[in-house]
Formats: C-alpha cells, structure tokens, sequence
C-alpha cells in the first residue's frame, strides 16, 4: 500500500496540462473579448438618426472606424471610460484579494468565478439581439466590465508577470495558481501560456466572425458566444480535474501534509501551556495580544524595508504599464486605414494591426525574457528603455487617429504597424524584466513579499494608464 502511494501516477496524455491551459485562457479571455470589441460597441452606441447606421448586408464596415465618421459623447468617451471600468476596480482587488481569497472555499471560489463570468457573457450575447437605448446600453456594457474584466494579480512568481484579473476574474485567477501550487512547479506554466493566448485567441476570433460575411448583429452574436463556450469548457475541465489520477493523487498528498503541519502546531501549543500550568488566561491573553502586536508591527517595517530595497523596479513596472494603457486601447482603437479606409483592407486594419500584434509581439518579448535577460538589474540602459517608451504617446497621438484635431504627421498604415510592433515588444520585454529584477533584490524570504508588491505596482501603473487616457484622448 506505501510503495503504490509512493510512487507518483503519470500525467497520461498531458490531460492536467491542457486542463491548466484551458483555465488559463480563460481567467483573461473576457478583458480581452471586450476591448477587441470595442468598434462593435461604438457602433451600438451611435445615434439613432445617424446615416451610418444603415449598413451594407454582409455588415463588416459595423467593425470599421471609417463606417462612423461622426463620434457622439458616449462614442468618443467609451475607450476611455471601459479601461477606467477595468483597471480601477483590479487596483482594489488587488489589495484585498490577499484577505478575501482564504475565507471562501476554493470549489465555490472557481466554480462560481467561472460561473458568473459564463452568464454575463451569456447576457452580452443576448444584449446583440435587443435594441435598447445607447445610455442604457453603456451603462450595462460598463457594469458587466466592472464584474468580469478587471484583473489585478491573483499571484506573482520570480521571473513572471500576469497582465492582467475583477471582482470574478480575481478570485479565479488568484484561486487557479493556489490549485497549480498543489501539483508539480511545471504545472504554473500551462497556466501562463493560457493567458498569453487570450489576447491572440480573441483577435483571431473578432477576425473569424468578420471573413464569415454576416450580418452584424451576427457577427457580434457569434464572436461572444465563442468566449462563453470557452468559459462553458474551462468550467467542464475544472469538474473533470479531481477526477483525473495524477491531480488527485497530489491534491490528496498536500492535504495530508497540510493536516499534519495542522496536527504538530496544536500539539506544540499544548506542550507549551502544559509547561506553565500555573499561567492565568488572563496572563496568557496578555501575552498573546502582545504577541500578535509585536508581529503586526515586524510586518509593517518588513514591508517597508522590502520597499526601500526594490523600489526602482516598482517604479519602472509603474512607468511600462501606464504608458501602455495612457494609448491602448483607448487611442489606438480609433486609428483609420490610409491605404483602403472602405475596402477590405479597412475592416480588417484594427483587427489585425491594433490587437492581433500587439498581442502577438507583447507576447514574443516575455518569451524572450527566457533565453535574453539584457540589461541587467543594476544597468541604467534599464531605466533609459523604461522611460523612453514616453515617445509612444505623441507617436500614436500624431498618427491617423480619428476624431481628431491635431494635423496628422504619420498618416500612412505602415508608421502605425511599426510603431505597434516596437510598443507591444518593449512592453513585454521591459516588463517581465522588472518583475523579474524586483524580488531579486531583496532576500530569499522577502521574495514573496517583494513579489506583492511589485503586483501592487503593476495595477497602479494600469490604473494610472486609465485616468491618463482621459488625457491624452482629448488632446488628439
């Protein structure tokens, strides 16, 4: 009976590997649906009187900037407004996901997370088919945002940053590395990758739904009941994950250990009281509440310590991710095609060069951060990159941004390509180098600490990015 449990089952077909890449995709699968949407819902957003809302049959140029030469209030506002809706909520849950995570059960934490995030998409999907007013419809287009985009940190790793989990998206994420901490280290880069592959799997799927030659409201209907079908299997392939031998065998393992730290720490308690029979409760209150204050008290100096040591990495990490969210997507969403504003090229321009590369290169340089680590920690090239990543913001701002009223300097398509492809690269490559650098400047049993703390960073930095779009947005 020792030696079966002794020895560790395979992972037969890489089933719990794929499982961890399906649940990966789908903690930043909705962020990602919904801003390479965000043309489908300008269009709903238009007025009703507007020329632009009589569409051709097959309904492509709805996807299309140029089919809406004229913005409304709630049209030009939405970028802003829905990556304001996202990233201040992630920035809360962040500090609080810490506190909340423990005192919910980890089945209910998934289970439901999952569950939520499959009926408001379920909801958007049915909203395709209604015609509502354009402030209510914003108004529930926000809400839902609020609910199910917004992505703070479950989790930092030494060498690893997670773009990215809401009020559901949180407690999934968070809750989705707690479970991969339970099987073998590998079993966190499925995970990972998952992630990495939402931006891309949603780009492809908006480009899918646009070469099917529908009508919009068709289109629209199949590009988000795509995303609740992900969500609906990723919530299969959690209920099919204890089933699976090599993940109930680990699972099992940790619990027993865990049960026999819990066991050891209440037996030492007793020896102690055992030791001191003639101690008061009263007394031993007293201690105890001293106990814990002293404790409280090491943990504050202990964070503030971490803090003096890592802070050039917290600041850069800040620096990259507000620079990145100040432009995209709320500037870069509205660029429009040079070459063929109202052919072909023109309904696919945002699809592609917008979202499909920034997610494709974003992704290329963190991958590279795993054979390149240049320039080092200690490097001033390292701050020198981080800031001049600045220049993405008058770059984009001065190409064929519209509505507009500064005079455009970067009108043809290939200025914006290459500018997005230089924007997505360094974002992902400056980044992962800063979480990586951050814990290691501080001791190995500060790494965690650290880790939290660069995560705290990283959504004020996106958080920063959103209040800055405002900005940025009315100045072009």
């Amino acid at each position: 009976m020792t030696k079966m449990r002794e020895q560790e089952p395979v992972d037969r077909f890489k089933a719990v590997w794929l499982i961890f890449l399906i649940l990966g995709l789908g903690t930043l699968l909705p962020w990602n649906f919904f801003m390479t949407a965000i043309q489908y819902f300008k269009y709903r957003l238009q007025d009703a009187d507007d020329s632009s809302a009589v569409l051709p049959s097959n309904g492509t140029s709805a996807m299309n900037v140029s089919a809406m030469p004229r913005e409304n209030q709630l049209q030009g506002k939405f970028g802003n407004v829905m990556t304001l809706c996202a990233m201040l909520p992630m920035l809360i849950f962040s500090c609080l996901n810490s506190l909340l995570l423990p005192r919910i059960p980890q089945t209910l934490r998934i289970s439901g997370s999952i569950i939520a995030i499959f009926i408001l998409f379920l909801l958007t999907a049915i909203l395709v088919k209604i015609s509502i007013e354009p402030l209510t419809f914003f108004i529930v287009t926000m809400l839902t945002i609020v609910l199910i985009n917004c992505r703070p940190e479950g989790a930092v790793y030494p060498c690893v940053w997670t773009p990215g989990s809401p009020c559901f998206g949180a407690v999934l994420q968070g809750s989705l590395f707690g479970l991969a901490g339970l099987l073998p280290a590998s079993y966190t880069a499925p995970i990972m990758s998952g992630q990495g592959m939402a931006g891309t799997f949603a780009a492809l799927a908006m480009i899918c739904a646009i070469a099917s030659g529908a009508e919009q409201s068709d289109i629209a209907f199949g590009y988000f009941s795509t995303a609740f079908v992900v969500v609906l299997l990723a919530l299969l392939c959690y209920h099919i994950l204890p089933r699976l031998e090599f993940s109930r065998y680990h699972f099992q393992r940790k619990n027993e250990e865990w049960r026999k730290a819990q066991q050891e720490e209440s037996f030492s308690k007793m020896d102690l009281i055992k030791q001191d029979p003639a101690c008061t409760n009263e007394r031993r209150s007293s201690a105890n509440l001293m106990e814990t204050h002293i404790v409280e008290k090491d943990e504050e100096l202990s964070v503030i310590n971490i803090l003096r040591k890592i802070w050039p990495s917290a600041l850069l990490v800040w620096l990259v991710f507000a620079v990145t969210i100040s432009v995209f997507p709320s500037v870069a969403v509205d660029a429009k095609s040079t070459i063929s504003a109202d052919g072909l090229w023109g309904v696919y321009f945002i699809p592609i060069s917008c979202f499909l590369m920034f997610n494709v290169f974003d992704w290329l340089g963190r991958s590279l951060t795993a054979v390149c680590v240049w320039p080092r920690k200690d490097s001033k090239w390292l701050p020198a990159f981080v800031i001049s990543r600045l220049v993405f913001i008058p770059l984009f701002m001065l190409c064929n941004v519209y509505p507009r009223q500064l005079s455009v300097v970067f009108a043809h398509d290939a200025w914006y390509i290459c500018f997005m492809a230089l924007f997505a690269f360094s974002n992902g490559y400056l980044a992962s180098l800063c979480m990586c650098y951050g814990p290691q400047n501080a001791a190995a049993k500060e790494a965690e600490t650290a880790g939290a703390i660069m995560s705290f960073f990283l959504s004020l930095g996106l958080a920063s990015g959103a209040c800055l779009s405002f900005l940025i947005r009315s100045l072009v």
